[in-house]
């Protein structure tokens, strides 16, 4: 606990930090799995601190990305098996974390700066942004969806080139609005196929675990625990993971019952159906259910009523995004 930049909050305040493992299966579910608290040496190194915080007496100092390691070996040991594992430039700038994800023969797609050197085929070495600033004057850009959001299918443009290093690629991905950029540094063992499909498909499914996080704390109380001490603060962040966890695997065994909605509007101007369905029941919803039961009457009509309503107006967004990119 100390004052740091939290980006949650969007400023420097007062905080915890944790390092997330999160486990995503694209169109069933995800769920938070794993998680390591982060503790500043400075608070380690203090005895009188480290005392007062309940820290184990031989806890040593550790960066996210060495945190991000253990939680992955973790994984790996429990039997877990992986296509990719995906994570923000915190963990893509961390030698160490590619370097035992790739001893492993583990796939990864890591988010990068603009300012990550890498080499090229041909022996010269750039940054990111320069690398990119060369693809765009071949043309070479694809316009293809990341993956299905709450609002239909998230569009961009995606470049990509290898690198000196053996399976290692370069994953470009340009905003179609503003034009931002975002790079992903990318590892694919051998044997494995390298697709451009199947490695926008790896980068698109990291931000579910924001969606988790988001769940957790407006739904269970993730960053409500109101402890200090090391050891509460780690029982409340199990016991909201492990919560997390049943609301998602309850929402996944019940979305194909639960889901009614209207197939997705193929055309602008396209007239709406006569009944636009209702959504699955989500993970907020499951938590609200297990928490207090719906009894029958005027609360199960309000229940039936906002997924009625999410679906509606999630079919015309869908029909206006297709207008927007048909003008």
């Amino acid at each position: 606990m100390q004052r740091q930049y939290l980006g949650c909050a969007g400023k420097v305040a007062n905080g915890i930090s944790t390092v997330h493992l999160a486990y995503v299966r694209e169109g069933t579910g995800h769920a938070l799995i794993g998680a390591r608290q982060w503790i500043p040496a400075a608070q380690i190194g203090d005895p009188a601190r480290s005392a007062a915080m309940g820290l184990p007496p031989d806890l040593e100092f550790r960066t996210k990305g060495q945190l991000a390691i253990d939680l992955a070996a973790e994984a790996l040991a429990d039997g877990i098996c992986f296509d990719f594992f995906c994570g923000d430039e915190v963990y893509g700038s961390c030698t160490q974390l590619r370097e035992f994800l790739e001893a492993r023969g583990q796939a990864y797609v890591l988010r990068v700066a603009r300012s990550f050197r890498l080499t090229l085929p041909g022996g010269q070495r750039l940054t990111c942004a320069d690398a990119a600033a060369r693809l765009a004057g071949g043309g070479h850009r694809e316009v293809r969806s990341a993956g299905t959001g709450a609002r239909g299918q998230r569009w961009y443009a995606w470049s990509w080139l290898a690198t000196a290093a053996p399976q290692h690629h370069l994953l470009i991905r340009r905003h179609l609005g503003t034009g931002e950029l975002a790079f992903h540094y990318c590892f694919v063992p051998g044997g494995q196929p390298v697709t451009l499909t199947r490695l926008i498909r790896a980068a698109g499914l990291r931000w579910p675990v924001e969606e988790q996080f988001r769940a957790g704390k407006d739904c269970l109380g993730l960053d409500e625990s109101q402890v200090r001490l090391y050891t509460a603060i780690a029982r409340h962040t199990v016991l909201v993971m492990a919560a997390l966890a049943i609301c998602a695997v309850t929402a996944a065994q019940l979305k194909d019952r639960t889901d009614t909605q209207a197939p997705s509007p193929v055309r602008p101007g396209q007239p709406p159906p006569a009944d636009t369905g209702m959504v699955p029941l989500s993970i907020a919803e499951i938590a609200r259910l297990l928490a207090r039961p719906v009894p029958p009457g005027a609360a199960a009509h309000w229940l039936a009523f906002r997924r009625r309503h999410q679906a509606r107006a999630r079919w015309y967004h869908q029909r206006t995004r297709l207008t927007r990119n048909t003008t």
